[in-house]
């Protein structure tokens, strides 16, 4: 499968010079499976430019599914500019869990309020088809790739997908909030044996000291999830906004001093597993 990062940033865009070489967009991630289906995991601003490349590829007709992991603003800002989405002949199932007592459909709904843009949901020519679904109900997408969500810890809730192809196993995890005393066992589960895990790894260990109830993770908890189950190699995922390029390049090398397949996931960056 083929695994690429268009936005890598949590809670705010921030581009400029200090955010160039990771990324400054916000949570977007391709994955192009083995049986050729197309899976986007969250729209944050990435998606605008994932829409322009996907616009520009030589196919008739996009068919696609976008998996969400949770309805917070930098997960589903970028939806409404996701070029896609405004042409007829473009199917996209979109997917993901009801929320604080909403239909999936009324949030991505009320983001396109006229008092916020000057268009709405309804205004998305594409085939749009909006389906909540539950945690652990796996589903198939195309004739090979499972997908497992699970309910992770997080404010309000958040699903991790374990997406599995022709024995290659993805797994994202993003905004996960490990208790202080230890690794949430959910989220190893999920991961266990993953080829690549992609996973929250906003905050510093002494950052996470003062932000335990935030709804993040540590880079040191993402690294000691994938010793714990297994994994190939971990994507550092979920930027803070003020994290400069040189501040996420040294936890990197932290990182990859412990675990050596840790990397950061950075913009436009591709992955094949």
């Amino acid at each position: 499968m083929k695994v690429k990062f268009w936005g890598v940033r949590g809670s705010i865009p921030v581009p400029g010079p200090d955010t160039v070489r990771t990324g400054g967009n916000t949570l977007c991630v391709e994955v192009q499976t083995l049986d050729r289906e197309t899976i986007i995991l969250d729209a944050g601003t990435g998606i605008r430019l994932l829409g322009l490349d996907l616009a520009r590829r030589p196919m008739s007709r996009l068919v696609a599914v976008i998996l969400f992991s949770h309805t917070h603003w930098d997960h589903i800002q970028g939806l409404p500019f996701f070029y896609p989405a405004r042409q007829k002949h473009n199917r996209l199932v979109i997917m993901g869990e009801r929320r604080v007592g909403m239909q999936l459909e009324q949030v991505l709904a009320g983001q396109m309020h006229d008092a916020y843009l000057p268009f709405t949901l309804e205004d998305l020519q594409a085939d749009l088809l909006i389906k909540e679904v539950r945690d652990g109900e796996r589903f198939v997408i195309g004739n090979q790739t499972v997908v497992l969500p699970r309910r992770l810890p997080h404010p309000g809730g958040v699903f991790g997908f374990r997406i599995s192809c022709q024995g290659k196993v993805i797994v994202y995890a993003t905004d996960v909030n490990h208790p202080l005393e230890g690794l949430a066992p959910e989220v190893i589960d999920l991961a266990q044996g993953a080829d690549l895990l992609i996973h929250d790894a906003q905050f510093t260990v002494e950052e996470k000291q003062r932000c335990v109830d935030w709804g993040h993770s540590s880079w040191l908890e993402a690294v000691q999830v994938a010793q714990e189950a297994n994994v190939r190699q971990v994507a550092l995922f979920h930027h803070d906004p003020m994290h400069t390029d040189n501040d996420l390049e040294e936890i990197e090398a932290q990182a990859q001093a412990l675990f050596p397949s840790a990397f950061l996931a950075r913009e436009g960056m591709e992955v094949l597993v």
